[in-house]
Parts: structure tokens; C-alpha cells; sequence
């Protein structure tokens, strides 16, 4: 049973086709890396499997299950978890008190309007399991407005860990780091077990490149390479459309 599976997810918006055709199947554990040209869908994908898109046809599968048409919470509670491209977090919030809300919206407290955060202990310390995983403990208690922007990268990563995805989907988690940010992000991105299937985006090939088992090459909407890594960066197609030459 396939981990994640896309099958002829087709979406336009207006005249405009995004994706077309998109089949796209990841096996548990796998270590999938998305790759492509600005506009080539990929972010786009993302929404689709995620369901902030619908698609105008085709099917996402996961672990089996069918979550064409579920809505995107619904998504969030059969374990798939997102990180985002542009970084949306609570600047005046702590670091701990963001992770804890990604928590309470897979929580029923979550419609409890009096609820008090810092009274949840279970809640808190579960966060605070993300963060260390992350290596932000320390400064739990710092408001994130405080932090690096490599900082809030490893926050969002926790708060999608803190959910204890089967399927996370890092959309350019690299971007914006600088060498020693991105360093310690491939060591907390390599240390992840592989009880969760990991699908990453990322512009920079030569960053993320060892940590594919698979690369799937998008163009114009549409897959135009995939296979193993040396397939990928072998395959003449690749060279023209995503490395220039």
C-alpha cells in the first residue's frame, strides 16, 4: 500500500492549467523530493493533497484512503501534516505557545472559546517533545518575534512533528537559510524516523539532493522526469528545463 498516491489530478484556474495529469505514488518511509522551475505546479500540489485546493479531477489516495473530496482538517487527523513556502506563525506568541496551538487544532478542546493553554499539561508537554526534537527547547518560553528566521523555520517544522504526521509535506524548507542554518536543518530533516513519509519541495537541488530516495521532476504542470537520483540528474530532460544546459 502506497504511502501517498496521486492519480490524473488535474486543476486550472480560469484558462490557466496548473497541473495536468499529475500521478504521483510514494511508498511508506520514502524520502520523495519535488523538484521543478518557478510556476512548474509545485506548491500547487501541495494544495491539492493538502485540500486548501479541489481539484477539478482526479484522486489523492492516502495509505488507501480516499481524501479527494475530505476537508483539509479531516486531512490533518489521518496524519498529513504541511509546512509552507512563506512562513505564517503568531510573531507575539511564544515558541512554545505556537507549537501548542498546532496541537490543539487536532484537539476537541479546541472548541472550548474559554480554554486555558497554560493549563494543559498534556498539551504542553507534547510541544515541548517537538521542540526538542528540533533543538528550540531551551528557548520554549522565547517570543517567536525574537527568533531567527532559521529559528521559525525549525518552529514550523515542529509544529507539523508535534501532530505526529504519517505524511509531512515540507514545502522549500531550505529557502532563506543561510550554510549553517541549512546545516542543521539537513540533521534534524535526516534524523526523522522513517515511520513518516516525507515529500519535499525544494528549489535548491544541490541541498537537498542526498536526502531523496526518489525525485519527481515537474514542468509545466505535468511530471516530466522521475525516478532514483541518478536517473534524475542524469536524464537530458532535467538538464534543460531545471539545471540550464
Amino acid at each position: 500500500m502506497t504511502a501517498l498516491y496521486v492519480r490524473g489530478l488535474n486543476k486550472s484556474f480560469g484558462g490557466l492549467r496548473v497541473t495536468g495529469n499529475i500521478e504521483l505514488a510514494v511508498e511508506p518511509g520514502e524520502r520523495r523530493l519535488i523538484i521543478g522551475p518557478n510556476g512548474a505546479g509545485k506548491t500547487t500540489l501541495f494544495n491539492l493533497i493538502t485540500g486548501e485546493f479541489v481539484p477539478d479531477s482526479g484522486t489523492i489516495s492516502l495509505f488507501g484512503r480516499d481524501i479527494t473530496r475530505a476537508p483539509a482538517r479531516r486531512r490533518a487527523h489521518l496524519g498529513l501534516a504541511r509546512t509552507y513556502q512563506i512562513i505564517t506563525l503568531f510573531p507575539r506568541d511564544t515558541i512554545l505557545r505556537n507549537v501548542t496551538l498546532a496541537l490543539l487544532g487536532l484537539s476537541p478542546l479546541r472548541w472550548n472559546a474559554f480554554l486555558d493553554l497554560a493549563r494543559q499539561d498534556h498539551l504542553t508537554h507534547r510541544a515541548r517533545e517537538a521542540l526538542a526534537r528540533v533543538g528550540l527547547e531551551a528557548i520554549a518560553e522565547r517570543q517567536l518575534a525574537e527568533t531567527s528566521y532559521g529559528e521559525r523555520r525549525r518552529v514550523e517544522i515542529a509544529m507539523a512533528l508535534a501532530q505526529a504526521p504519517k505524511v509531512l509535506l515540507l514545502d522549500e524548507p531550505f529557502a532563506g537559510l543561510s550554510i549553517d542554518e541549512r546545516r542543521e536543518l539537513h540533521k534534524l530533516l535526516t534524523a526523522i524516523p522513517r515511520e513518516v513519509t516525507v515529500v519535499m519541495i525544494e528549489h535548491n537541488m544541490d541541498v537537498a539532493l542526498d536526502l531523496a530516495d526518489r525525485i519527481t521532476l515537474l514542468h509545466f504542470g505535468e511530471v516530466m522526469v522521475e525516478g532514483t537520483r541518478a536517473d534524475v540528474v542524469a536524464d537530458p530532460r532535467t538538464r534543460e528545463v531545471y539545471l540550464g544546459s
